[in-house]
């Protein structure tokens, strides 16, 4: 599964809350720097290509949907981000977030909750 560009990510994000789409449903929840309907047709088009979407075929028109769930194109970005830039340590991670304030201690007590309860 390769990474999406933003567009695509973005086209993603739209057909995973739609569950299933035309182009013209797809351009109504873009709210910033709407593509033509063209642009976003090919888009779509090749998210196909690489495997993300499928289509029912109406006539000339087609409904797209997600064959790739959000949870898996997830799964591999975030496991990918983490081998890249942190040394594939979680450890690494959470002290980046904490450094950066974007995460709190509760939301630290939190998480190692979460993890005492697995043992």
């Amino acid at each position: 599964m390769e990474k999406l560009t933003n567009k695509e990510e973005e086209i993603m994000q739209i057909l995973w809350k739609l569950e299933k789409a035309f182009v013209k449903d797809v351009m109504a929840e873009i709210t910033q720097d709407k593509p033509h309907y063209n642009t976003l047709s090919t888009i779509i088009r090749k998210l196909e290509d690489k495997g993300f979407v499928a289509y029912n075929a109406y006539g000339k028109t087609h409904q797209y949907y997600p064959i790739v769930s959000k949870e898996a194109y997830r799964k591999k970005f975030m496991n990918t981000a983490i081998n890249n830039y942190f040394n594939n340590s979680y450890k690494n991670v959470v002290s980046f977030f904490a450094k950066e304030e974007k995460i709190s201690v509760d939301e630290l007590k939190e998480i190692i909750a979460l993890i005492e309860k697995q043992d």
